[in-house]
């Protein structure tokens, strides 16, 4: 009698997980025309049938089968949480936390420093986005003198036009380099493009934003038709995290400089895997205190595949030479991009 009791409760139970974990996806997709719009920071992923993007959950917010969390934070759905078996919590997988000045995030937490920039912890790393735009406006006929000014209530600075010229005209424009406008006279001016009569700019690239894995470095150039500065990045990996580099140092040696991949690997970029294996150099360590950073780098264009079945392009810093040095870079310091040390020879290469 007992034996029967606890196998109907056993099927019970089954039929209940069914019911959460097993949906009904027989029904044709009616998806929208458009995709949502996600808030910054947030994953568009494909619901539990496989059919329509929907805007992922985040940690602490309530979750179901057709509104799934973000695998990418590495989050799940707890069904255990709540009462409704139908509904679960999103809940983060165990990992690192991170401490930014003196406050501890759970991994998968997302999370505001300023209003400037959302950041997310994950498995002890600190990735960040900015909320601000950072387009740059040049100087035009109809707009002389633009520059950036803060609005009292506003987080974010706003560009005004000025007629006459300020004691700070430029300095956000163009951060101290000369203008990158001319002025042309005569009836022919119309007839000529942006490019035709554009000074070409382009600033140094960024060191990487983390010291080990997948980071971020970018640049500001206006080599475009329309001569206008705009900001562009690249992904960035310096060196595998946990790679244990301290064994490839030669006898008698306190570096190795820029160690080389000896198996194909895949990058990984929020869940997604590049299409390609590649065998790319690092930069190196020492035993002394000195940090290796990239020295000679190209950019080519890596393409990622992700579990919904999308794929994208992203531009991605492959490093040719490091160089070993005592100006190390603070650990864990999501401003690094800010800490800028110029690299030589980087151009863009089709891999």
């Amino acid at each position: 009698m007992a034996g029967t009791v606890i196998i109907r409760s056993c099927i019970i139970l089954c039929l209940l997980i069914n019911t959460v974990l097993c949906q009904d996806c027989s029904q044709p997709c009616d998806c929208p025309a458009e995709s949502p719009l996600c808030p910054v920071g947030t994953s568009l992923v494909l619901d539990g049938c496989s059919c329509c993007k929907v805007c992922a959950r985040q940690a602490g917010e309530p979750c179901s089968f057709l509104e799934p969390c973000d695998h990418h934070k590495d989050l799940y759905c707890d069904y255990g949480v709540l009462s409704d078996t139908e509904t679960g919590i999103c809940m983060a997988q165990e990992g690192q936390t991170c401490d930014l000045g003196g406050v501890i995030y759970r991994s998968g937490e997302t999370f505001q420093p300023s209003c400037k920039h959302q950041c997310v912890c994950m498995n002890g790393e600190i990735g960040c986005v900015p909320t601000c735009a950072s387009n740059i406006r040049l100087p035009s006929p109809d707009c002389p003198y633009p520059r950036r000014v803060q609005i009292p209530g506003k987080c974010c600075e706003e560009w005004v036009c000025d007629q006459i010229p300020q004691d700070d005209t430029f300095q956000s424009a163009m951060a101290g380099r000369p203008i990158a406008y001319r002025e042309l006279f005569g009836p022919h001016v119309q007839h000529e493009s942006a490019r035709d009569n554009c000074i070409v700019q382009t600033t140094d690239w960024s060191e990487c934003s983390a010291t080990c894995g997948m980071g971020m470095s970018s640049r500001v150039t206006n080599d475009n038709e329309q001569c206008q500065l705009e900001r562009q990045s690249r992904m960035c990996m310096i060196r595998p995290c946990n790679a244990e580099l301290e064994k490839d140092i030669k006898r008698g040696k306190k570096c190795v400089r820029t160690p080389k991949s000896q198996r194909g690997m895949r990058f990984e970029l929020s869940g997604c895997q590049s299409v390609r294996l590649y065998k790319p150099k690092f930069c190196g360590v020492c035993t002394d205190g000195r940090c290796c950073t990239p020295h000679t780098t190209v950019t080519a264009e890596v393409e990622f595949r992700c579990p919904e079945g999308d794929s994208f392009r992203k531009k991605m810093m492959f490093i040719k030479t490091c160089s070993c040095h005592h100006h190390c870079p603070r650990e864990n310091d999501i401003f690094l991009a800010s800490n800028s040390r110029r690299m030589i020879g980087d151009y863009d290469n089709d891999m």
